[in-house]
């Protein structure tokens, strides 16, 4: 039952006269596999345990294609609430957070709510994927709905719209350079922040077998052991990485039956093509990234710039070592 006071009739509802088309809830037969307790986190984020209590909205924080989406869907099927998905992006305007005027075939205005609000009003999960892409206007639309007060207000439709009492939402946020800096005000009503880690071995390989069930062993296994390797080294190759890179060698292989190119040639080539030839120096790759990030090195001063480190006049050379 909504908690607008009407109920959904044929993908419709109105609200203070306003009648809204709603959207269709996302439907994926993916499932999350390993890391079991980053799961459990999540799900423990929507308790509630008192009438009086709020479910959170948590930040899922981590590299591209290391998962977060397919978590918060598997905990929405968990928890077996119907999934709504709203992709962010750095031109998202508040009117397609919350709801968009559309001009009907009779001429008139008919109003349609995002998922964001259909999940609102039917009582289901809303992730808002990738919202550190979005800026702070739209981010400010928000505000109310993720505190204690549990509203939207569309100044397009002129209505305001509570949340239902199922109502729960999640925010996956990459780690990269891409994004906006979501502001204090804004973060402070997303808590906690749950930082999704990259798979073990035999996660990531359970990962690859899902998701490519016709891939041959030896293949799978050279992707996992590449992968691996691109964790320990703090390199952000993700499982979506592995998957495309296995996928495109797979089908360059099966291209020509009559004159097939060998495991390692056609794994080597969709490396590079996938992730680029830094990717085949897995070492020197991550070294130029360290180097790049300032690693151990020690910041120079201004007198670096113009003595040599053994000049006696260097203004940072110590007394003693003229004594040795």
């Amino acid at each position: 039952m909504s908690e607008t006071g009407n109920e959904p009739v044929d993908g419709h509802v109105e609200i203070d006269g306003i009648r809204l088309k709603l959207a269709q809830p996302f439907s994926s037969p993916g499932k999350w596999i390993g890391q079991r307790e980053i799961l459990t986190q999540l799900l423990a984020c929507w308790v509630m345990l008192d009438e009086s209590d709020l479910p959170l909205t948590p930040r899922l924080v981590g590299s591209p294609g290391i998962g977060k989406t397919q978590l918060a869907i598997a905990a929405a099927q968990a928890s077996e609430l119907p999934l709504y998905i709203y992709q962010c992006t750095a031109d998202t305007r508040p009117e397609d957070l919350l709801i968009t005027p559309v001009l009907a075939q009779d001429g008139k205005i008919a109003y349609h709510a995002s998922p964001l609000v259909t999940a609102m009003i039917r009582g289901g999960v809303c992730v808002l994927d990738e919202g550190n892409r979005m800026n702070e206007k739209s981010w400010a639309s928000l505000a109310p709905l993720f505190d204690q007060r549990r509203y939207v207000e569309s100044i397009v439709a002129g209505i305001s719209i509570p949340a239902h009492r199922d109502f729960r939402a999640a925010v996956t946020m990459n780690q990269d350079e891409s994004t906006f800096e979501i502001p204090d005000y804004i973060l402070s009503r997303l808590q906690p922040t749950l930082q999704v880690g990259f798979p073990d071995k035999q996660d990531e390989m359970a990962i690859l077998q899902y998701h490519l069930p016709f891939a041959e062993a030896e293949m799978l296994a050279m992707t996992v052991e590449f992968l691996q390797h691109a964790h320990e080294l703090k390199l952000d190759f993700s499982p979506r990485d592995g998957i495309n890179l296995l996928r495109f060698a797979l089908k360059r292989m099966a291209q020509d039956p009559d004159h097939p190119i060998s495991r390692d040639e056609a794994w080597r080539e969709a490396l590079e093509r996938c992730l680029g030839e830094e990717a085949i120096d897995l070492e020197a790759l991550a070294e130029r990234k360290q180097r790049t990030l300032g690693g151990d090195n020690v910041p120079l001063g201004l007198a670096d710039f113009f003595f040599d480190p053994d000049d006696p006049l260097h203004p940072d050379r110590d007394e003693d070592d003229d004594e040795d």
